[in-house]
């Protein structure tokens, strides 16, 4: 991907949830959450397809989110592109570059608010869906608990309830 081309964030096939700080985002075709921190969301949400690298800078810098390099960008895309949460695949800009060469290319000014993407395999549906779903109370006996609170699919919301203690 060459600087002038526009990065595209992947929306269909992912359920999203905003945080404080941060975005979890749940890929329902890989099985696999990501926890993106707020530098890692912010660049993700700037992904439009419209928006060059130094755009993204620039909105970034406008929203006080810090004062920020292309490279700072461009480590966010890179990590973003590796777990599949681009609409088209990047060629990573630190390949075979270690962790400290590209924090000296970034610089120490971005330190603080470098984009961490944070992933794990979730549990297959089907599992998930056994280990603690129940539909009355009842249900819940072996797991000491009651059943409360709905659980969410990606289909939407669901008649199931999740035992909870």
């Amino acid at each position: 991907m060459s600087e002038f081309q526009n990065p595209k964030a992947r929306k269909r096939g992912l359920v999203i949830q905003e945080m404080p700080g941060e975005m979890l985002v749940y890929d329902t075709e890989t099985n696999k959450a990501h926890c993106l921190n707020d530098s890692a969301a912010f660049v993700w949400a700037s992904c439009d397809g419209v928006n060059t690298i130094s755009d993204i800078v620039r909105e970034f810098e406008a929203n006080s989110k810090g004062t920020v390099t292309e490279d700072f960008v461009w480590l966010a895309i890179d990590q973003l592109s590796s777990k599949g949460l681009l609409e088209a695949k990047v060629e990573p800009k630190f390949k075979g570059k270690s962790r400290r060469d590209v924090l000296k290319t970034i610089g120490l000014v971005s330190v603080a608010a470098l984009p961490i993407i944070a992933s794990l395999a979730a549990p297959q549906s089907a599992l998930a869906a056994t280990s603690c779903n129940c539909s009355s109370n009842s249900d819940c006996a072996l797991q000491a608990g009651m059943c409360t609170t709905q659980m969410c699919d990606n289909r939407g919301m669901t008649p199931s309830f999740t035992c909870v203690a």
